[in-house]
């Protein structure tokens, strides 16, 4: 059994899309990360960087006590892995698919993110932002577009990059993209928006990015955007 520390964001829905298609057993802990659950002390000897997602395995490959893991992109590797589903095992196959996953990792999902950030929860219009991170989305989507020219999935068949990627690619309107603009990327975006395991996955999901600014609160801001360094020390 796996305990998924969850709230519906794209980096917590990676791991959703996983387990769904994988079809392995767990229970998803919702940890309201807009009232600072995730800053809990019993949450912070799990994910020292007190973020979303992280999770816990009660049946670990070794046999051993249960494992905890943090940074999304280290459990779908993990999950991978362990179950050896959505990642392939020839040497070339499997680089090919680590690349795409640390692409989305280093550079889809912090500018994703930080132009969700600017657009929505900026408390103030930053022109100058919302400019710089709307185009170096552009520009990422443009990359994914050009690698789906010539095959169905980021790198051989659906994998963990594809999942990693995917639910930075659903707030596009948000972000300011327009799907049209990248046909190859817009059919990969619809076959996996259509499969059986997605569909679970956002079952009940408000997209994200859908707010205006003056909607988020202080208090919201404060929880996930307020930290220092002290709040990364375990109690």
């Amino acid at each position: 059994m796996i305990d998924l520390y969850f709230w519906p964001t794209p980096n917590g829905l990676k791991l959703k899309l996983f387990l769904e298609e994988a079809g392995v057993p767990y229970r998803a802990i919702p940890l309201d990360i807009g009232k600072g659950e995730q800053h809990r002390p019993e949450f912070l000897k799990i994910s020292p960087n007190n973020r979303i997602p992280a999770l816990v395995d009660h049946d670990p490959p070794d046999g051993g006590a249960p494992l905890s893991l943090f940074e999304s992109g280290a459990m779908l590797l993990y999950l991978a892995d362990k179950s050896g589903k959505f990642i392939p095992a020839d040497v070339r196959a499997r680089a090919d698919v680590l690349q795409w996953l640390f692409w989305q990792v280093g550079g889809l999902g912090p500018m994703a993110g930080q132009n969700g950030h600017f657009r929505v929860y900026a408390p103030t219009e930053l022109p100058y932002a919302i400019d710089r991170y709307t185009k170096e989305v552009h520009r990422l989507y443009g990359v994914m577009d050009r690698r789906l020219a010539d095959r169905g999935f980021l790198a051989g068949g659906y994998s963990i990059a594809d999942m990693a990627c995917y639910p930075w690619i659903v707030p596009h309107q948000s972000q300011g993209q327009d799907l049209n603009e990248f046909p190859n990327l817009k059919r990969w975006f619809e076959v996996i928006a259509a499969r059986p395991a997605t569909i679970r996955s956002y079952e009940g999901v408000d997209p994200p990015y859908q707010r205006d600014r003056t909607q988020i609160t202080d208090e919201e801001r404060k929880h996930l955007f307020g930290q220092t360094g002290s709040a990364a020390t375990a109690k």
